[in-house]
């Protein structure tokens, strides 16, 4: 089983922040000009909401100017003059015009801000599916298919939000913290400081948080890939576990995951969680600083400094929700920054050398020379030392050995799913590296010892990409391949559809894959122990299907059951990544070496 990440990953902060974050930014690039105008959009609306709180204090002094007043000296009430009705209404007014407009501009920008998180997204997982189509399957041999879901849905998603409520927050935070500063020093200096002295304690706090909550959101991330891996395999192979009493041992992996995605997970969201009871007691100690030293100066200055105050009132609420807007826009950036990472990890990661095709290959003869061929899947330990073959048109040949002998990956190279270390592989005399692999891939047919089936009819499980192959091919190719019979007694024939409701048997989802292979109609066959999950009466049709199917084709066989290769041309038997010996069946029989001590042993076990 290939390592599994994030299971074992130590909680660390992500080494490529700043990076990710840019690369994020470039990847936007498309994006720029509607970023540029929400932005736009949400300092208008900002500094319309700094303003306001200004002329809500003029409008509290024209009310205080109305309310009579005591003469300490005399001990008479003062009778003011009469309440400026006018300017009180013109202030309402445009207090609500003022409001109204900032509530639109808030709408349209988060209008505008999520529709460019949703494209940006979209075009994010058209990427990765891409990507996913141009990684060489070593990337797969090693890296779990939840760790690259995780990465398709979970890393995106969280890029999806932390866009759409981060860079917006922070603009307008950032924006409503300079302009409340400007705004408060403009009215008071010392009410100013005194907002200020009560709020500088609580963001230092909040930088002292953030420093160590990213370590624990990168790790989050990780381990969310890993416990989606190891889910995704533990159901696939529900069965195989439940047989070989493997339960326990999965229940443990699962809970020791689990238990490091928990730990990771609360102690992200703990962390992050403190940032608004914080900014709330700050904002509330915020309040009552105000009304102290608001109430010294009031004294000092007269009910015309009631107005000041009310104004200070707003403004500490306006001061202190851009901090804690701007700790909760920090932390979902630092969610972005790790999600961010492992998706540009994954788009960065090494691709297919490009195809640089020499000449294309449309009518072959179907001519094929392996000369001298090295390959590994890790160049320090080579397991296909120094093969050579020679295989004339139409010639069925079967390569069989021993498990781990290089057979599947003698055909992986013939499909450049893997490039050769050394040596060469030439098809008609065209070394396979000057063709394109989708020209070598429409030269195949191939049908393997994993079958795999997708959601949909019988028929289209036939056809797959032929999609306009007729009815009667597709007819001609079950019966074939023995399946017609099983398909016409399914509820709608040949337009069933395949899903985890339908019965269906290991050795009829073979078959359909063997019926795809023959309506695919390719001029050379790959057959990777086609016949490994059927019983013996059905492997008699199957062959008989095969020996017509092969007729005329160049074909490789590879197969464990060697009464299933007797008919083939040339036998190739492998050991060790090397051929010790070749020919046809009688012939190595008479020889009376591996390859009949191997025929016999089958037999024998029989």
């Amino acid at each position: 089983m290939p390592p599994m990440r994030g299971n074992d990953a130590p909680v660390q902060k992500a080494k490529h922040t700043r990076k990710s974050l840019i690369q994020l930014l470039k990847y936007s690039k498309r994006c720029l000009p509607a970023i540029i105008i929400a932005l736009t959009i949400a300092v208008a609306s900002a500094v319309f909401s700094i303003v306001g709180p200004k002329y809500v204090g003029k409008l509290g002094d024209y009310i205080a100017a109305a309310v009579p007043k005591l003469d300490e000296a005399t001990g008479n009430i003062i009778l003011p003059g009469p309440m400026d009705y006018k300017a009180i209404v013109d202030i309402a007014v445009f207090l609500v015009i003022i409001y109204s407009v900032g509530a639109v501009l808030s709408y349209v920008q988060g209008y505008i801000m999520n529709s460019v998180t949703q494209r940006v997204c979209k075009s994010l997982r058209n990427d990765i599916s891409r990507k996913i189509n141009r990684l060489p399957l070593r990337y797969f041999d090693n890296t779990l298919f939840g760790d690259v879901l995780s990465r398709v849905t979970n890393d995106v998603d969280a890029i999806a939000q932390s866009l759409n409520q981060s860079v917006i927050s922070l603009v307008t935070s950032f924006t409503m913290l300079i302009g409340v500063l400007v705004m408060m020093f403009t009215i008071n200096w010392i009410m100013a400081l005194t907002v200020i002295g009560a709020t500088i304690v609580g963001f230092g706090f909040m930088m002292l948080i953030m420093s160590k909550s990213q370590k624990y959101f990168l790790a989050q991330q990780r381990n969310l890939g890993a416990i989606n891996g190891h889910v995704e395999e533990i159901y696939s192979g529900h069965n195989v576990v439940k047989v070989l009493g493997g339960e326990k041992q999965a229940k443990r992996t699962f809970n020791e995951i689990n238990g490091k995605l928990y730990a990771s997970g609360w102690k992200s969201q703990f962390l992050s969680g403190l940032m608004m009871p914080l900014m709330n007691f700050v904002g509330n100690f915020g309040f009552v600083a105000v009304c102290v030293v608001g109430g010294v100066l009031a004294i000092q200055n007269g009910a015309g400094f009631i107005g000041t105050i009310i104004s200070f009132m707003i403004y500490v609420r306006l001061f202190t929700n851009p901090l804690s807007q701007i700790a909760q826009g920090m932390n979902s950036m630092q969610s972005a920054a790790a999600a961010s990472e492992r998706v540009f990890e994954f788009l960065n990661e090494e691709e297919l050398s490009p195809d640089a095709p020499v000449t294309e290959l449309k009518e072959i003869r179907g001519e094929v020379e392996f000369k001298n061929v090295r390959f590994g899947y890790d160049p320090e330990r080579t397991i296909i030392n120094d093969f050579s073959a020679h295989v004339y048109p139409g010639q069925k040949v079967a390569i069989v050995g021993p498990t781990g002998a290089g057979k599947t990956t003698m055909v992986n190279l013939l499909m450049r799913f893997y490039e050769v270390n050394g040596g060469s592989i030439t098809i008609d005399g065209v070394d396979i590296k000057d063709l394109t692999r989708e020209n070598i891939h429409d030269l195949f047919g191939m049908v393997l010892q994993d079958t795999w089936l997708f959601e949909g009819t019988v028929r289209d499980n036939i056809v797959y990409s032929k999609t306009d192959a007729p009815d009667e091919k597709v007819i001609k190719a079950a019966k074939a391949a023995g399946l017609d019979h099983f398909i016409r007694t399914l509820p709608h024939g040949y337009n069933t559809v395949l899903d985890d409701k339908t019965s269906i048997s290991a050795g009829q989802k073979q078959l359909i894959t063997i019926a795809r292979a023959m309506v695919e109609d390719a001029p050379m066959l790959i057959l990777d122990e086609a016949t490994s999950s059927v019983d013996t009466r059905t492997e008699v049709l199957i062959q008989e299907a095969m020996d017509t199917l092969t007729k005329g084709r160049t074909s490789f066989v590879i197969a464990h059951r060697l009464s299933t290769i007797k008919n083939a041309d040339l036998i190739l038997v492998m050991k060790d990544g090397d051929v010790i010996e070749s020919g046809n069946h009688n012939e190595l029989m008479d020889k009376g070496g591996f390859y009949s001590d191997l025929y016999n042993s089958q037999f024998a076990a029989e």
